[in-house]
């Protein structure tokens, strides 16, 4: 019994097992050790979340080429059976391998971090978390009007980014220019329909304006664009029933429906406050009266 114990100890593959395990403790204490006591200190929290993926990542690629330096000997017979079988599971696992490089290419290639807001194809919502393979988003709209969230969690296959156009809301400038119609009567005091919207828009938008404009001077400097109006500006066409105006303002993007209901209660109430010199105007259908006509009857 103790030789066959002494045999069972003294084998080489017993130890060879024994060391893996042992490797993979050490490997897998280190990197919680760095994440713990190095990354955590890091106060950006899309480079934390980049150092802990990046480091997680690192940890499986250390292991495996532990078990490949211990277990070298045993996979030598296997080499030419292994390189016969890669070729037909890099074919099966295509979408794997793509998706793979895809979480690279997200992760180094600034196309969007957690946080964001971004649309990936027909799926418009914040991202959760970047995975190996898969982008976790928190859907917004749909059902839902506005930017809002529906409560609809969407895995998105991280290969989508080589395929199909990325937006991203929430990139190198985190605003968007969005704008509102107000349809006035003709006949009505037009400048100062003007002074009132306008006036909306510099209360209730005017605040980004500053904040807006250095971030798009920060994109002239690293892109080729032109310069671009971030103040409220307002736009007046005449149609066949109303004087319609167009305020056009910069926003937050998390705060497009939030922006647009102060605009128009803001609007509305100063409308009102005119005594009708300006007036909304609306669809209305009016019915034409049939002219008189005279009838005579010739005996």
């Amino acid at each position: 019994m103790e030789e066959q114990i002494q045999e069972y100890l003294y084998n080489p593959t017993v130890g060879k097992i024994v060391s893996f395990f042992i490797g993979i403790a050490v490997i897998w204490m280190l990197i919680k050790a760095i994440q713990k006591n190095l990354f955590s200190k890091i106060k950006d929290n899309n480079n934390r979340y980049k150092a802990k993926k990046f480091s997680t990542f690192i940890g499986y690629f250390l292991t495996i080429i532990l078990l490949t330096v211990i277990f070298s000997d045993k996979l030598g017979n296997l080499t030419v059976a292994l390189g016969v079988a890669g070729a037909g599971i890099a074919f099966a696992l295509q979408e794997v391998i793509a998706s793979f490089a895809g979480w690279l290419a997200i992760m180094f290639g600034g196309f969007y971090n957690t946080g964001d807001r971004v649309q990936l194809g027909g799926i418009k919502g914040d991202v959760m978390d970047i995975g190996v393979l898969r982008t976790t988003i928190m859907e917004t709209g749909q059902w839902v009007d506005g930017d809002l969230y529906n409560g609809r969690i969407v895995l998105i296959a991280n290969s989508y980014v080589f395929k199909e156009p990325v937006f991203n809301y929430s990139g190198d400038f985190p605003f968007l220019w969005d704008e509102i119609k107000i349809p006035i009567q003709y006949g009505s005091d037009y400048e100062k329909a003007k002074e009132i919207i306008l006036k909306a828009g510099v209360d209730v938008a005017g605040d980004l304006t500053v904040r807006s404009k250095q971030k798009w001077t920060s994109l002239q400097n690293k892109y080729r664009l032109e310069d671009a109006q971030t103040e409220p500006m307002i736009s007046l066409i005449a149609n066949d029933n109303w004087a319609e105006y167009t305020l056009r303002y910069v926003v937050g993007y998390k705060r497009r429906r939030f922006t647009k209901s102060e605009l128009f209660t803001k609007i509305l109430t100063e409308i009102e406050k005119t005594n009708g010199a300006v007036k909304m105007a609306s669809a209305t259908f009016q019915l034409v009266q049939a002219p008189d006509f005279n009838v005579n009857i010739k005996k």
